[in-house]
């Protein structure tokens, strides 16, 4: 199948090719699944489906091909990693694996990439830019404040290396081009190993730029946070940088010194100016007031992401926060066509060239019903994705669930529900991701009334007494200027509660029988969340890849919460 050619500047031209794909969605899906057969038959994974078969269609894939995990396949991927041929998988010879966070479901998988790959992940990046600034105006008359993190490559045995998509993309030509042309961040401190100076640094060049701004973003909502927090700790700083144009002595890698020092001069007035703003009682708004053309927040926000939308709607006045695309190390999927849309009513719309999907079902036995293709998705259905790819992925489970919620021409939308191996579960009982996240939504609202926002929860099922029960770590912050230092161990309690009335049936009919013990709140001390996040980075996660786990799967992990936990709230016992 020919790969569709794209300009980045042509963007009448690039909604014309989305126009194209999705009226003809169904045709371009079996254009593709036909070419990715007839490229791979030859491989020993699906010959061996097969006996022989020289010709590959559609129905016959589907009967002889199995769904697979991860595992199923992971015995096919290590030997390509350890240096045997490509062909085991695919034809097309792989170039490097794509290496996920582990974040989601426990440990990072190593997917193949090819050159192809590469090529439709930049299609699809051209394809949603291009419908964000049909939406928004004059972005084209300014720079973005991307706050962007490269993470270190892994050497495999084959001779090939591991990265995240994100530092996958980071070291094209293409990146490097539009980086320098629209973005304020300089190259080197995209690939400052030590993350801290990196986004400190893209800070300061931000702020030095602050009159060109007009978007501020990066590939998640928990890092922009992040990257505000930082700002709020370190501003004077910042400032004192500016006012006598000299870089701070911690800032040790050389790449990130020098790329600053070429435009960091002494500025009185900017810093003076800066300085104005920051100090102040509340730092609500702080990124309009900062950065006064910015248009936009550029950050996916959707699933997990979804609870940082109320810290960057404090941090930024209401600017539309805008989740460009839904994208998984093993494919590139949807586009959010309405970009301007709230992140709790964003729908992707699913590209049909980036692979071939497939849809089963959810609350049914996938073993005795038949996934459904892209365009014979029912509005209204749960479906667990399906893909397969040229890069030798045949009927792989990616482990999300969609909601169909429309199509747009022939191309269906979809909202994302939850992973679907990121729950708690005690005894009969499995809280899934989405009704964690609905439970702690009802409990959050207690707060506004006594001047709190929470910026970031995880969980973990503790089964460490009988019964087990529930922990959710919160770390909140206090709005300034209103007098309120402490949170009152009342509403706590109260938000335990609300937490416990807001989860299923089976949950409370459980804790009536004291088969799970109630519910409890830790509270973190402030930066928790971001100890969480240097953890996981420490560790081989890409910071741009990072999500915060839903549900703590690592004993270390479990570690760092705990150490730095401040309150302990437990739900008093209920009749539900």
């Amino acid at each position: 199948m020919a790969l569709i050619i794209v300009e980045p500047n042509d963007y009448e031209a690039n909604l014309k090719t989305l126009e194209d794909l999705t009226t003809n969605a169904h045709q371009v899906q079996d254009k593709l699944l036909e070419d990715i057969l007839k490229r791979n038959a030859g491989s020993e994974y699906l010959r061996g489906f097969f006996n022989g078969c020289q010709v590959i269609d559609k129905k016959l894939f589907k009967k002889n091909v199995p769904i697979v995990t991860y595992e199923d396949i992971k015995p096919y991927i290590d030997r390509i990693v350890n240096g045997k041929p490509s062909s085991i998988l695919l034809a097309e010879p792989v170039t490097g694996f794509l290496r996920s966070t582990g974040t989601s479901g426990g440990q990072p998988k190593m997917i193949p990439s090819t050159a192809e790959r590469m090529e439709k992940s930049i299609l699809f990046l051209t394809l949603a830019a291009s419908v964000i600034k049909r939406h928004v105006d004059d972005l084209n008359h300014g720079k973005t404040l991307y706050f962007l993190s490269a993470k270190p490559e892994i050497q495999t045995p084959s001779g090939l290396t591991a990265n995240s998509v994100s530092t996958n993309y980071f070291k094209t030509s293409i990146f490097r081009k539009t980086l320098s042309q629209i973005h304020t961040t300089p190259i080197e401190t995209v690939f400052c190993p030590d993350t801290k100076q990196s986004m400190y640094c893209q800070l300061l060049v931000g702020l030095l730029q602050r009159d060109q701004v007009v978007s501020v973003g990066s590939s998640f909502a928990s890092v922009v946070v992040r990257a505000i927090k930082l700002l709020e700790d370190y501003w004077k700083e910042l400032c004192f940088n500016i006012k006598t144009g000299q870089i701070s002595d911690w800032i040790k890698d050389s790449g990130c010194r020098n790329a600053v020092s070429l435009i960091l001069k002494p500025n009185p007035k900017l810093a003076d100016s800066i300085n104005h703003i920051c100090n102040c009682e509340s730092w609500e708004g702080i990124i309009k007031k900062l950065w006064p053309q910015a248009k936009l927040i550029e950050a996916v926000a959707t699933g997990a992401m979804s609870q940082y939308t109320r810290t960057l709607d404090f941090y930024s006045n209401g600017l539309p926060i805008v989740s460009p695309g839904y994208v998984c190390t093993e494919a590139a999927c949807g586009i959010n066509l309405e970009p301007l849309t709230k992140p709790s009513d964003v729908s992707y719309t699913f590209i049909p060239n980036m692979a071939y999907f497939e849809f089963i079902p959810v609350n049914q036995n996938c073993s005795n019903v038949e996934p459904v293709d892209l365009v014979d998705v029912k509005l209204g259905q749960c479906y667990e994705v399906v893909v397969t790819t040229s890069t030798g992925l045949y009927r792989y489970r990616i482990g999300d669930v969609l909601m169909a919620t429309g199509f747009y021409n022939n191309a269906p939308q979809f909202q994302f529900v939850e992973r679907r191996n990121a729950i708690l579960s005690i005894d009969a009982d499995k809280t899934s991701e989405s009704d964690l996240l609905m439970a702690v939504t009802e409990a959050k609202i207690l707060l506004d009334p006594i001047g709190f926002i929470l910026t970031g929860y995880t969980s973990y099922a503790d089964t460490s007494s009988t019964p087990g029960h529930y922990v959710i770590f919160w770390e909140v912050k206090a709005n300034e200027g209103n007098g309120v230092k402490e949170l009152d161990p009342k509403v706590m309690v109260e938000c335990c509660s609300r937490m416990e009335e807001s989860l299923s049936y089976i949950y409370k009919s459980y804790r009536k029988e004291n088969a799970i013990a109630a519910l409890e709140i830790r509270v973190v001390k402030h930066g928790t969340f971001d100890a969480l996040m240097d953890y996981y980075v420490s560790q081989g996660t890409s910071m741009n890849q990072y999500k915060t786990p839903s549900c703590i799967k690592s004993k270390e992990a479990l570690k760092i919460l705990d150490s730095r936990v401040v309150g302990k709230f437990f739900s008093p016992k209920i009749d539900f």
